[in-house]
């Protein structure tokens, strides 16, 4: 990479883990990954972020339309190499597209739409969600090493980001789990005259007997309390 890249390259990373060291939502820090992206890889004229659930799709950040139309087609064909990153490869590149032989429906379908190369790096991948960022050019060749050293380092950040939002999700499904277990405990407490101990043992034995999640069962019994005073 060439010296002012280098100084961009380390420029942006740094406002980037400035955006995710801070409470700034997913969808703003992906936005400026691919953004990023498009602006210091010369060869990539559409980015985007795939996440993948299940056989759901999901396109994020997209800096073209077109990109959501390339993760849909993966989707219905189940092969491309966005798909590939997601769920197997750390890095997956083409070259040109009209020679690429490991997803032969999908590269004949993006060739008539006009897309020759393209660049996809693995996120993450877990038990029930992976994820990919990629790029996509109109020329073939398009991507150099040093654009695969540049694509990397974003997709790292871009990593960092979903991971850190996931965890603040559970958190957060934690903490209103555990309130929503202390309103039960309350509501048992009153009607049954028992102590707090006791109450969580009354939620406890019924999560186990029903094979229901004790949160569940929690609010089960908060959302009956409350139909009742209705």
């Amino acid at each position: 990479m060439s010296e002012k890249t280098d100084q961009d390259l380390a420029g942006r990373m740094a406002e980037l883990a400035r955006e995710v060291a801070t409470p700034t939502s997913i969808d703003v820090v992906l936005k400026r990954v691919t953004a990023t992206a498009v602006e210091l890889i010369d060869g990539a004229d559409v980015a985007g972020v795939l996440l993948i659930r299940g056989r759901n799709f999901e396109s994020h950040a997209i800096t073209s339309e077109l990109a959501e139309q390339l993760d849909r087609l993966q989707e219905e064909l189940q092969e491309g190499p966005c798909y590939e990153a997601a769920v197997d490869e750390l890095v997956v590149r083409t070259d040109d597209f009209r020679t690429e032989t490991r997803w032969p429906a999908y590269s004949r379908m993006v060739v008539d739409i006009g897309v020759l190369s393209g660049l996809s790096f693995k996120l993450y991948t877990s038990s029930r969600t992976a994820g990919a960022l990629n790029l996509f050019a109109f020329r073939p060749n398009a991507f150099s090493p040093d654009d695969e050293a540049i694509g990397s380092v974003l997709a790292a950040h871009a990593a960092v980001a979903i991971l850190a939002s996931r965890h603040d999700e559970n958190l957060q499904s934690a903490i209103a789990s555990r309130d929503v277990i202390g309103q039960a405990k309350g509501i048992l407490m009153e009607r049954f005259h028992v102590d707090a101990v006791q109450a969580f043992e009354l939620l406890r034995e019924l999560s186990q007997t029903s094979n229901v999640r004790l949160a569940d069962i929690a609010r089960r019994v908060v959302d009956s309390s409350r139909q009742e005073r209705q």
